[in-house]
């Protein structure tokens, strides 16, 4: 029994390790790339942008900055496609972690040079949206 608890402890250390782990290494990288935006510097440049919202399709099609397309980052290796690197890209999402690690997907794999996201989640976002009635 001993032995089992401490394959339990040792395996509940070590996700809380990686978890950790993970959360500072984006933190960082996020810090680094510099691309956080205040909600009004996004409200008041993203016209020039492709507005990017990575969350799922269902919370999308609820509720969703108005001229954001929805390109989930769980799908974003299948869709990146639909982005023009030429252009600067806005992003945002539920978190700020999801979005660095898309822009740091961005930037490395398909070479967009301008990648930037909200800073706040886009629960706390009070500019324009665009809401789904379901009749």
């Amino acid at each position: 029994m001993q032995v089992l608890n401490a394959i339990l402890y040792v395996v509940v250390i070590g996700f809380l390790v990686y978890w950790v782990g993970s959360y500072l290494y984006f933190w960082l990288k996020g810090r680094q790339m510099k691309g956080a935006l205040d909600q009004k510097t996004f409200e008041e440049t993203m016209r020039k942008a492709q507005i990017v919202d990575l969350r799922e399709k269902n919370a999308f099609d609820a509720n969703h900055i108005l001229g954001a397309r929805n390109l989930p980052y769980t799908q974003l290796k299948y869709n990146e496609g639909e982005l023009r690197p030429d252009l600067p890209v806005y992003l945002y999402g539920d978190n700020k972690n999801t979005c660095v690690r898309a822009a740091l997907k961005l930037q490395k794999k398909w070479g967009f040079t301008d990648v930037k996201w909200l800073e706040d989640r886009f629960a706390d976002w009070e500019g324009k949206k665009k809401k789904t009635t379901k009749l």
